[in-house]
C-alpha cells in the first residue's frame, strides 16, 4: 500500500517560516519523483517544488524561488519543504505527490500517488 503523509503545517505571520515534511511508505523512493503542491479554493492545485531521488534536481515555482528549499532523505524515504519569508499568498493546502514519470514536474496529471494535505495560512 503506497501512502504519503504531509506535517509540518500551521499558522504563521508575514515573514515567518515553516518546515513541512512528507512521509513515504510502499514505493520504490529512489523510483520517484516527490513534489509539494498546493492548493486555495477556487484556483488549480499548482506545483510548488520537485526533487527527483534518482539525480536530486529540484525544480521551484517562479513565486517561490530564493524563499523555499525542497530536500529528500532517501533513508528516511521523506522529502521536506523548507518555507522561508512567507507570504498571505503562500496561504494554501499544501500536498506532496509521487510520480514515475517526471518529465513535467508541475503537471498535476503525471502525479500517481497524493497525500492528504496539510493547511498553512500565512496572516498579514
Amino acid at each position: 500500500q503506497v501512502q504519503l503523509v504531509e506535517s509540518g503545517g500551521g499558522l504563521v505571520r508575514t515573514g515567518g517560516s515553516l518546515r513541512l515534511s512528507c512521509a513515504t511508505s510502499g514505493i520504490s523512493f529512489n523510483d520517484y519523483a516527490i513534489a509539494w503542491f498546493r492548493q486555495v479554493p477556487g484556483k488549480e492545485r499548482e506545483g510548488v517544488a520537485c526533487i527527483d531521488a534518482i539525480d536530486g534536481v529540484e525544480e521551484y515555482e517562479d513565486s517561490v524561488k530564493g524563499r523555499f528549499t525542497i530536500s529528500a532523505d532517501n533513508a528516511k524515504k521523506t522529502v521536506y519543504l523548507q518555507m522561508n519569508s512567507l507570504k498571505p499568498e503562500d496561504t494554501a493546502i499544501y500536498y506532496c505527490a509521487a510520480s514515475r514519470w517526471g518529465e513535467t514536474w508541475n503537471d498535476r496529471h503525471l502525479y500517481d500517488y497524493w497525500g492528504q494535505g496539510t493547511q498553512v495560512t500565512v496572516s498579514s
